[in-house]
């Protein structure tokens, strides 16, 4: 298991969540402006506007990647298009929308902030786990392309779910990615955006404050998390009417987006800690990574505007190390789900067949989790860390293309982006990766939640496979 060592400073924020303390001592929000020198007429310091604008066009793309109807799209593609490398003005926010008594404050993306993209944000090194070598955002535009011909996301041929893939995708490779090996790694150096100058000319920030700000926003989780439960962020995300008084902060009727609402990262951090909250192996992520943001932004608070001293930019270092190993807990936790609803799915689809029915249903189904697994095994490589032999074992395991029904599986992309198929594992071999692969991120990652875990599944499956197990993908 990879071990890591947290500073006392850092390890503060693993503190349980106090109730009698103070509201606004809870809120990452009213920060002072400490900028030495500043004139402008700004009171508030914190801001990462630019990064829920994302989170907004994140949620739009996977909205739009649904909307297919099996044939060529060329105006849904260039929609799509639009919300993952476009800045024109006009994006509508098609998700989160208002949804009854859960009114959105905001309907536009520039409402938020003017002239963002995620493709600028997107992991730029090849991803692995694909083939042909593409790049992060050639990746999202490589499936982008399929998805505007997709009947509604699905791929039955070859048995993606696009709107999966490219929104898991996109929470490591953009906002995972941007947060840890970004804001919360190089520019936590002594050189990089000091804190004893403004971000930029004119800013109402240091450079310090605003990108720790700008990580905090990629996590994001409504600025009062503090003062909820994992449960009621969770339900945030989900817009049902209950959710409007935990996410209504400042009580005016509607839910501001800017701080309010629960996007993809804090959704997963919550849900696996909600999911397990009455039972031995609770986690607490969601209020681990929180807490040590406000921790951090605390101290950067109280440099004021101040180059921050060794001792100082140790301690916000430990703080940035609590949140990364925890995102990447994260992260594996979803990877290791989702490789449980697989396993899952695999068997009632047997089932199915066996009794000669209609699979139909069911494959939907499967399709749509291993979107969900492979989207987030590739979320989880996007990290600072070179997850090396893990890597590659997850990759190989899972490989390019679920396991189709005729035993076929996507193994290669041609030069024309068409998908080239061959002879995959047997059924019950590729059930035994699942459990594989959920084996392998215990190990590694530690993780706890473990929902849909199906380890115990595994020496009878490899007892029923006998020699026909494979070695080569494990």
């Amino acid at each position: 298991m990879k071990k890591t060592t947290i500073g006392g400073a850092a390890a503060l924020s693993l503190a349980v969540v106090c109730g009698g303390a103070a509201a606004n001592d809870m809120v990452y929000a009213d920060f002072p402006v400490t900028v030495k020198g500043y004139e402008g007429n700004k009171t508030n310091s914190v801001s990462y506007t630019g990064q829920i604008a994302r989170h907004a066009l994140h949620d739009s793309l996977k909205k739009l990647a649904g909307k297919g109807n099996g044939k060529p799209n060329p105006e849904l593609k260039a929609q799509m298009t639009a919300y993952f490398s476009g800045k024109d003005a006009g994006r509508k926010i098609l998700a989160p929308a208002s949804k009854g008594a859960f009114a959105v404050k905001q309907g536009e993306v520039d409402a938020i902030s003017k002239g963002k993209n995620l493709a600028g944000k997107t992991y730029k090194a090849a991803v692995a786990g694909m083939p042909n070598g593409m790049t992060g955002p050639e990746l999202v535009a490589f499936w982008i392309d399929k998805a505007s011909s997709a009947n509604k996301g699905f791929d039955a041929a070859n048995g993606y779910d696009y709107g999966q893939l490219i929104s898991k995708f996109i929470m490591g490779a953009v906002f995972y990615n941007q947060a840890v090996d970004g804001y919360l790694d190089e520019y936590l150096s002594a050189t990089k955006k000091p804190n004893d100058k403004p971000y930029s000319k004119g800013a109402p920030y240091t450079g310090k404050e605003h990108a720790w700000d700008e990580a905090f926003g990629y996590f994001g989780t409504p600025a009062h998390t503090l003062n909820l439960t994992p449960k009621q962020v969770y339900g945030i995300a989900k817009r049902k009417g209950e959710a409007v008084a935990a996410a209504d902060a400042n009580k005016d009727g509607k839910i501001d987006l800017k701080t309010e609402m629960t996007f993809g990262p804090a959704y997963y951090a919550a849900g696996f800690d909600a999911s397990v909250y009455d039972k031995g192996n609770r986690t607490s992520y969601l209020h681990t990574i929180t807490k040590a943001f406000l921790d951090g932004r605390k101290l950067l608070a109280s440099a004021k505007g101040e180059k921050l001293t060794d001792a100082q930019r140790t301690e916000l270092q430990g703080y940035a190390a609590v949140i990364s190993e925890n995102w990447e807990k994260v992260l594996a936790e979803a990877t290791f789900k989702y490789a449980g609803s697989v396993y899952k799915d695999m068997v009632k689809l047997k089932t199915i067949v066996e009794a000669k029915g209609d699979p139909a249903k069911a494959f939907r189904a499967y399709a749509k989790h291993w979107g969900e697994l492979k989207g987030f095994s590739l979320a989880l490589q996007a990290g600072k860390n070179n997850l090396g032999e893990t890597a590659t074992r997850i990759n190989r395991m899972i490989g390019a293309g679920p396991l189709l029904l005729n035993a076929s599986q996507v193994v290669d992309i041609d030069s024309k982006g068409n998908y080239v198929r061959d002879q995959g594992s047997e059924w019950g071999e590729y059930m035994l990766h699942m459990a594989k692969v959920q084996n392998l991120l215990i190990e590694t990652f530690g993780v706890k939640a473990r929902n849909n875990d199906v380890t115990g599944d595994m020496k009878a499956l490899a007892d029923s496979l006998g020699g026909k197990a494979s070695a080569e993908n494990d």
